[in-house]
């Protein structure tokens, strides 16, 4: 499953990629923000979203705001959440397969559509590389032993 959430700043590329997804046939969850509204807050958006992602482990979710620097900063404080802001397709790939990230933060006022949208399909395609250095690197990143 793919949780979406956004704030006013993140609200029309949310709805472009949400868009996107059921032009696929992909089952999402919006958890809002479902309508424009400049008055909003991202963190309401967040909480279900990483929610949703750590309620199973092949969930992904994706964030948006103006920056997408606020919900991958909210989205961090989770534990068992990786959130990558990523500005490019090559950023989406590397979130997969070197961090396993299993939330992506875009910014909307800083990314075109197409090339976001490109990025959400390589995000959701793209697995974490088997070397076991890379698991390695995310156990010592995460505290584990």
């Amino acid at each position: 499953m793919i949780y979406l959430g956004c704030d006013h700043g993140g609200f029309a590329l949310k709805e472009a990629i949400r868009a996107h997804l059921e032009k696929q046939g992909l089952a999402y969850v919006d958890c809002g923000n479902t309508q424009f509204d400049s008055e909003d807050d991202f963190t309401s958006f967040v909480t279900p979203v990483v929610h949703g992602v750590l309620n199973d482990g092949d969930n992904r979710g994706i964030l948006v705001c103006g920056t997408g620097i606020g919900v991958s900063i909210a989205a961090n404080h989770h534990v068992g959440i990786r959130a990558a802001l990523v500005h490019s397709v090559d950023y989406a790939r590397l979130a997969r397969e070197h961090n396993d990230a299993n939330v992506l933060c875009l910014g909307g006022r800083y990314m075109d559509t197409p090339v976001a949208l490109t990025a959400v399909d390589i995000f959701l395609d793209t697995p974490m590389n088997p070397d076991p250095k890379y698991r390695r690197r995310m156990a010592l990143a995460s505290g584990d032993k």
